[in-house]
């Protein structure tokens, strides 16, 4: 007998075998030594009160066996295949193109301008030690993209636009945990992404398909509605290369690649997009106002069975949002410049969650009347918008990867703070009123914002709390068009924009379902 159940129990009944097994018995009106197997489907916290509980999905069985989850995917070997298509990105987007390529029989040529998860390492490092940003290889650029030094999220609105479990199980086939399959709000974690993405080039690489690393899109060649060939930029020079099919799944940060389409007369439209900062505040604290404890000991006992605690938050103001982006519990503030003049900000977690910091992007969403300085930009209007606060967080940061901060506290009084609290960042931090780096519009709408958060999360406008500028890389400024029903450009017949450089994705999930339906809507 199978029985699906909807519990909801104490996180420390959630968190021990026996005593889930004896919850799930006495829901069941079973003995309490009768025989039973279980597996949870779903899980999730339920923290709006005092009494913390978890929900649970469970599947209950009763004599017979478990059923097994299917993990099998038909990848081809396409080493002689004649169908070839060239992916420009290996990010999420780009890399589960080439994987659905390999299951249609297609052979993927996968271009990255950026090196190997390994060898970024050293050049991640020189960014924190030596403020030095080497343009083609940073937390924005290499294999895996900007997800692979990230928290790692899982979580997604995009239901519609592609297969969710075939997506997590694809990621745990390749060395995720299990319990993303699980979990309400799944993430890998910064320390575990690298090898994961490694183990997908590995199946890329095993059933014929190729990936070039330090290998760079500088021009296409176009002929009769359709691109024709690409030139590449790798060690040993330039190379032109015939092609039948392009996807371009380049990401959020690949402003010469909009450069390239622009100088080429190939549509694009500038799009609404969010920037702000991040905020950072003790775990603990955050632990302290989610959890609803009194005291550090009460912190203490719910962390026991309870994860570092998150936030959601969101306000609008006279028709501006101000919303949290991409919170980090137990994580740190990452320095995210794809050039050396510019000072970007971004975060990421362990998936353990264990650092004593929460950080999270506080961000303005912003229209396209907000970019009007720069309408001779056309199209690149809200990147050059985008462009001129990095290089400004830059100036004031004193020239190098510190970046400029403020306490929260200070922000909202605006004085400049004489002091900052500990913080996570580790190229340094400089002292500065952070009006002078995001301008009248986005401070007053942060202004707004942060004092409705603190009307929500008693506790949250703390003086220990400290604002890092800028937040500016939420999504592309630059939409890449596609026809709506064949996600090719409506141009170039063989083009097919994909992901969060495109303007289609946000985030590890949906740039890689887009990365799939582009791979299905190539025709041969």
């Amino acid at each position: 007998m199978q029985k699906k159940l909807q519990l909801q129990v104490s996180p420390r009944t959630a968190s021990n075998s026996p005593l889930l097994a004896e919850a799930i018995r006495a829901h069941l009106s079973l003995k309490k030594d009768s025989p039973l197997q279980y597996k949870i489907l779903k899980r999730s916290i339920d923290a709006r009160s005092r009494t913390i509980r978890i929900n649970l999905g469970v599947l209950v069985v009763i004599d017979e066996e478990l059923p097994i989850d299917q993990f099998a995917f038909d990848y081809q070997d396409v080493s002689s295949s004649k169908k070839t298509c060239h992916i420009i990105g290996a990010g999420p987007g780009g890399l589960f193109a080439a994987l659905r390529c390999l299951e249609r029989g297609i052979k993927p040529i996968v271009i990255e301008r950026g090196k190997d998860v390994r060898a970024r390492r050293r050049d991640l490092a020189a960014i924190h030690k030596e403020h030095r940003v080497n343009p083609e290889s940073n937390y924005c650029f290499g294999e895996g993209g900007a997800g692979t030094y990230s928290d790692g999220k899982l979580y997604t609105r995009s239901n519609k636009r592609g297969d969710i479990d075939k997506i997590l199980k694809t990621l745990v086939a390749h060395g995720a945990s299990p319990d993303i399959m699980v979990d309400a709000h799944p993430h890998i974690g910064t320390n575990k992404l690298p090898q994961l993405i490694q183990r997908i080039r590995e199946t890329i690489l095993q059933h014929g398909g190729e990936i070039l690393f330090n290998t760079k899109l500088i021009d296409l060649g176009i002929r009769d509605q359709m691109i024709v060939s690409i030139v590449i930029e790798h060690k040993t020079g330039a190379e032109e290369v015939p092609i039948t099919h392009l996807i371009l799944a380049t990401g959020h940060s690949a402003r010469d690649i909009y450069e390239l389409l622009n100088t080429k007369h190939i549509l694009l439209e500038a799009k609404p997009f969010a920037l702000g900062v991040r905020a950072e505040h003790p775990q603990e604290l955050i632990d302290h106002i989610q959890y609803h404890c009194r005291t550090s000991k009460e912190v203490q006992s719910a962390r026991e069975y309870l994860p570092a605690a998150s936030y959601s938050l969101v306000q609008q103001l006279e028709g501006r949002g101000v919303y949290s982006f991409c919170m980090c519990p137990g994580g740190i503030i990452a320095p995210c410049a794809t050039a050396q003049q510019e000072v970007v900000v971004n975060g990421w977690s362990p998936s353990k969650r264990n650092n004593p910091f929460a950080n999270s992007g506080i961000v303005v969403g912003l229209e396209l009347k907000d970019f009007q300085p720069y309408k001779a930009h056309g199209p690149l209007a809200g990147l050059e918008f985008q462009k001129t606060l990095e290089k400004q967080a830059w100036i004031l940061g004193g020239h190098t990867q510190a970046a400029p901060a403020q306490r929260l506290t200070d922000f909202m009084t605006g004085k400049l703070s004489s002091s900052l609290p500990a913080c996570s960042y580790q190229p340094g931090l400089r002292s500065i009123d952070m009006r002078q780096v995001l301008g009248p519009i986005i401070s007053e709408a942060l202004h707004g914002g942060f004092q409705s958060f603190g009307g929500k999360m008693r506790g949250y406008l703390s003086q220990d709390a400290i604002i890092v500028g800028v937040e500016s890389r939420t999504s592309t400024p630059v939409r890449i068009p596609r026809d709506k029903d064949h996600l090719h450009h409506p141009q170039l017949v063989n083009l097919f924009p994909c992901g969060e450089g495109a303007g289609y994705a946000g985030g590890i999930m949906s740039a890689a379902m887009d990365g799939e339906r582009c791979a299905n809507s190539m025709t041969y």
